[in-house]
C-alpha cells in the first residue's frame, strides 16, 4: 500500500507523526508513505524507514508571497507533483484548511479528522472519510488512534516507537568530543516560554565545575548571542557552529543528556531516546510534553503559568536546583544502564 500523508509543520508536529508510521509499519509489512512538509522540516521524515519520498512544500512562505508564488509556477508544479503519483490513499494528518487544500485534485480518497476532532472544522469538507479522535490524548496518541482509524488495525498498546536509529545519526558527528557532553536547548519560539538566562548561566556553572562537557546549539543571531553569554569563560561549554536540522540531531543523539525548554528540539531529544529535562512554563506537557522514556516534565507554579499565554513571564517559581536534582537523576540513571 502506498500512502500520501499531509503533516507540514512544526517541528514538534512532524516528530509526533513519526511512531504512528512505526505503527502502521509494523501492522501492514510493505506500507510506503511519500510525506508532504514544509520546506525547513524536510530532513526529518526521512529519516524514517517507512518514508520513500519527502514532498517539501513552502505554505508559510507562499501565503507571505502570494503574487510572487503564483507567478513562479511553484504551487503549481507541487500540485502537479501530488497528482502524478499513484497512491492507495491520503491522509491529512494536519487537518487544517491549508493543508486539506492540497489534497483538492487528487486522485485517491482523502482521509482526515472530522470536525469534531479538529481545531480546523472546514477542513473536513475536502475529506472523502472523516475520523473521531478524542482530544483527551496526548498529540502522539491522538495520531497513533487516526492511523490506526484509517488503516484498518488496533492501534498498539504501550509507548510508541518513533523508528529512529539514534545509534547510526550519533556516528555521523564528525570529531565529536572525546567524553559524553550535555545539551542545554534554551531556544524557543514564545517569550514566556524562555527560561531565564541567568538560570541557563547558573546551570552552566554548575556543570563545568563537575567537569561536564555542555553544548549549546542556536538558530538565530538572538539564539546564538544568548549561548554565547551563557558559555563565556566557562571550560568544557562550548556554542556549536550554525547547524543544519539533521546536525543537531547528530549532536543530540550523542549526548548523554539534555535539558530544554518547550521546543521542536525538545521532542527531537525525546524521539531520539535521549534523556532529557524538559521546563513548562505557558504550556502544559500532559498533552503535548516531551513524549518517550527518560522524559522529565518540570513545570513552573508562578504567573500566568499554564495558562497558555504568549507574553507574560512564568518561571518564577522554577529556579537552578529542581533542574540539576532532575538531570543528575537522569545521568545516574544512564550511568547504571
Amino acid at each position: 500500500m502506498r500512502v500520501l500523508l499531509i503533516k507540514t509543520s512544526s517541528m514538534g508536529d512532524i516528530i509526533h507523526t513519526l511512531p504512528a508510521l512505526t505503527d502502521a509499519q509494523n501492522a501492514m509489512p510493505g506500507i510506503r508513505f511519500d510525506w508532504v512538509v514544509e520546506e525547513g522540516f524536510a530532513d526529518i521524515p526521512a529519516w524514517h524507514p517507512a518514508v520513500d519520498q519527502v514532498i517539501p512544500v513552502a505554505i508559510r512562505r507562499w501565503r507571505k508571497h502570494l503574487w510572487q508564488t503564483w507567478r513562479s509556477g511553484e504551487y503549481r508544479r507541487c500540485k502537479q507533483r501530488l497528482r502524478e503519483g499513484q497512491y492507495d490513499l491520503v491522509l491529512d494528518a494536519q487537518g487544517l484548511t491549508k493543508s486539506a487544500w492540497l489534497t483538492r485534485g487528487l486522485r485517491a480518497p482523502v482521509h482526515g479528522l472530522d470536525k469534531h476532532s479538529s481545531r480546523d472544522g472546514f477542513s473536513q469538507r475536502f475529506y472523502d472519510h472523516c475520523h473521531a479522535v478524542s482530544w483527551d490524548l496526548h498529540a502522539v496518541e491522538r495520531l497513533r488512534t487516526l492511523f490506526a482509524s484509517v488503516l484498518g488495525y488496533e492501534k498498539p498498546a504501550g509507548t510508541g516507537d518513533y523508528g529512529l536509529d539514534r545509534a547510526a545519526l550519533a556516528a555521523r558527528l564528525d570529531n565529536p568530543p572525546a567524553q559524553p557532553w550535555l545539551m542545554f536547548l534554551h531556544g524557543t519560539t514564545w517569550p514566556s516560554k524562555h527560561w531565564p538566562e541567568h538560570n541557563w548561566r547558573a546551570l552552566a556553572e554548575h556543570y563545568s565545575a563537575a567537569g561536564q562537557l555542555v553544548r549549546l546549539p542556536w538558530g538565530s543571531a538572538e539564539e546564538q548571542a544568548r549561548a554565547l553569554r551563557i558559555a563565556e569563560g566557562l571550560p568544557g561549554v562550548e556554542v556549536l557552529p550554525k547547524l543544519r536540522i539533521t546536525e543537531v540531531a547528530c549532536w543530540l543523539a550523542g549526548a548523554r543528556a539534555c535539558v530544554a525548554v518547550d521546543t521542536g528540539l525538545g521532542h527531537l531529544a525525546a524521539a531520539l531516546d535521549t534523556p532529557c529535562v524538559s521546563l513548562y512554563g505557558p504550556t502544559l506537557p500532559r498533552k503535548v510534553g516531551a513524549y518517550g522514556r527518560g522524559q522529565v516534565h518540570l513545570c513552573a507554579s508562578g504567573p500566568h503559568a499554564g495558562k497558555g499565554d504568549k507574553h507574560q513571564p512564568c518561571f518564577d517559581s522554577l529556579g537552578v536546583q529542581p533542574v540539576i536534582a532532575a538531570l543528575d537523576g537522569l545521568l545516574t540513571d544512564t550511568a547504571a544502564e
